[in-house]
């Protein structure tokens, strides 16, 4: 397979010839053609072949329209192509559909001019049809045309000359999906109206489902019944084995991955993350191309710098399971460190992965362990890694490598904004004050391209959590955080640049408010009380102290978050700190 053709299955360059047929299309296209030319009817007739998005549709009619032409002289029907799409939002469907027939009907000299004006005559009187699509077919019948004859007689004169010139017509129309509601309306409207024309059949391919919700109308049946009335002979585009999918999609990569990864190419990794991992996610031609035209953009970039077979998988999560993908992106460090503490990331790792469809856990599972093996500690059965197996893992250029982890997401633009994820992500270690507090350090060394730092960006968000997403029996913890390592998150780049401004110490103060109300006075007291006494932030609790003692000077008592009795407690604790470190500073 040439280079050129990798992309021969992608939804905008369907197969042309049978013989490239790599799917299993041609035969039942072959079958489709025979019965298209022997089936006997006594009216025109409608064919649908519905298949979902890039399922090999256009491919499948261009098959049928091939075997058709190879058909003997004698039996070879008059082929009238039509795509809708083409004409969508710019030209009138229904002139545009008469024009293509009158054109291929006058290339074709046996076809008897009388018949071409006839056709004329009825395009021009269901082209003026103004009704609804649910009415179309009434109004066909009360048309005349230029000669005030009936539409009836039309339809008569039209039949007979069809039927003395004995080749049949098949009109094909495809990519009936890509056009809006309002003109799959005006297309089915038409097809509705068409008189039924012995021997003219209508080869149509779409998705059912985009096109029934596209005929939905309150007014009349509903899009299904609607769709059943025109169709009267409708199949499913056949399913391609499992075989030929595989067989389809290695010789895809090959020519996308291509000599230089064979050096870093492992035969038996490769088969075990492909069929443990990526072989769930590939049941169609569809995720064929999902997969091959991502990694046709991503891979050349990376090449040479990148383990094969881990950039695969990646790949593969970022098209199958976008959330695992995002996952990674944005926390590295729980799966490339080893020092994180063993329980912190099995709840990390447990509150994602139940975010996933059930069916989708354990083949992502199985990647992960595949691309990070620490993972298998806590989903696997191995406790420990070798130094020598650390070496052999650089070497491979694995994702699982510091060093390596970076060049894996290169092609991603700003990861400024923190998505919905993340935070929840970061927000399932809140009932562990000390890795909390780790999560937020983590944030305050991590640049935005605004120039402020991420901690910045997610204590603000943190405020839309802090009146009820975050639990109760968690509050105490948060807040034992933020005054534990409030000071590490009061970086320069998040200061107030101008008298509107505010500073991250504002934003930390919003936060205790917002979360101390949610707790009784005597339970604030309790947090404040532990928190204070041994936080590592005085200069937030000093802040906070503050805040609390202008509080009670300039509001009733009754509105207060500490009553006077329990702030003068804060009070000397606070004091006690104080001056234990004035005394450490003259000391040292």
């Amino acid at each position: 397979m040439a280079q050129t053709e990798v992309n021969d299955l992608s939804q905008d360059t369907p197969l042309i010839k049978p013989e490239e047929d790599r799917l299993g299309y041609a035969s039942f296209a072959k079958h489709l053609a025979d019965s298209i030319c022997k089936m006997d009817f006594p009216e025109g007739f409608a064919i649908a072949v519905y298949g979902s998005w890039n399922s090999g549709k256009s491919t499948l009619l261009n098959f049928v329209v091939h075997y058709l032409k190879q058909k003997p002289e004698d039996e070879q029907p008059i082929i009238v192509p039509f795509n809708p799409w083409l004409f969508s939002g710019h030209q009138d469907i229904t002139r545009r559909f008469f024009d293509q027939l009158q054109d291929v009907l006058s290339a074709v000299t046996a076809v008897p001019k009388g018949l071409r004006e006839r056709i004329a005559d009825v395009a021009k009187a269901i082209a003026e049809i103004p009704l609804p699509y649910a009415q179309a077919g009434k109004a066909v019948a009360s048309l005349v045309d230029d000669k005030q004859k009936e539409a009836p007689e039309l339809k008569e004169d039209v039949e007979d000359t069809l039927t003395q010139q004995h080749r049949r017509i098949v009109i094909t129309i495809d990519d009936i999906d890509r056009l809006c509601a309002e003109d799959i309306q005006q297309l089915f409207r038409l097809l509705k109206a068409i008189p039924n024309f012995t021997n003219v059949v209508y080869l149509l391919v779409c998705d059912k489902k985009s096109i029934i919700k596209s005929l939905a109308d309150e007014r009349g049946p509903s899009g299904e019944e609607y769709l059943d009335r025109i169709i009267q002979m409708a199949f499913e585009i056949p399913s391609p084995d499992k075989t030929s999918l595989r067989k389809l999609l290695f010789e895809k990569l090959n020519n996308i991955i291509g000599d230089t990864a064979k050096p870093l190419f492992e035969p038996t990794r490769w088969s075990q993350i492909y069929f443990q991992g990526i072989d769930y996610f590939i049941t169609n031609l569809r995720d064929i191309v999902r997969l091959t035209d991502t990694l046709t953009v991503s891979f050349p970039v990376v090449e040479g710098e990148v383990n094969p077979v881990d950039f695969i998988a990646l790949e593969s999560l970022r098209v199958f399971c976008p959330l695992a993908y995002e996952i990674i992106l944005k926390n590295r460090d729980a799966f490339i460190k080893s020092d994180l503490a063993l329980e912190n990331l099995t709840n990390f790792y447990n509150f994602w992965l139940a975010q996933l469809p059930e069916e989708d856990k354990q083949p992502v599972k199985n990647l992960l362990m595949f691309l990070f093996p620490k993972l298998e500690v806590i989903w696997g059965d191995y406790s420990v890694y070798s130094e020598q197996q650390k070496l052999e893992w650089q070497e491979k250029r694995r994702i699982c490598c510091p060093e390596n982890f970076p060049i894996y997401f290169c092609l991603n633009l700003s990861t400024s904004e923190l998505s919905h994820t993340q935070i929840e992500a970061i927000l399932s270690s809140a009932c562990n004050a000390k890795a909390f507090g780790q999560k937020l350090i983590e944030l305050s060394h991590q640049k935005r391209q605004d120039g402020t730092t991420q901690v910045r960006a997610f204590l603000e968000k943190l405020e839309d959590y802090a009146e009820k997403v975050i639990p109760n029996h968690c509050i105490s913890l948060v807040i034992e955080a933020l005054f534990d390592v409030g000071e590490e998150l009061l970086s320069p780049e998040d200061g107030a640049d101008t008298m509107f401004d505010f500073s991250n110490e504002v934003i930390i103060h919003r936060l205790l408010t917002q979360l101390l109300f949610r707790l009784d006075e005597p339970t604030r007291f309790d947090v404040l009380k532990t928190a204070m006494s041994q936080g590592k932030a005085l200069s937030i609790i000093e802040i906070e102290i503050e805040t609390l003692t202008n509080q009670q000077l300039s509001t009733p008592e009754e509105k207060c978050l500490i009553s006077a009795q329990h702030l003068k407690v804060l009070q000397d604790v606070v004091a006690k700190r104080t001056q234990e470190k004035d005394v450490e500073s003259i000391n040292s």
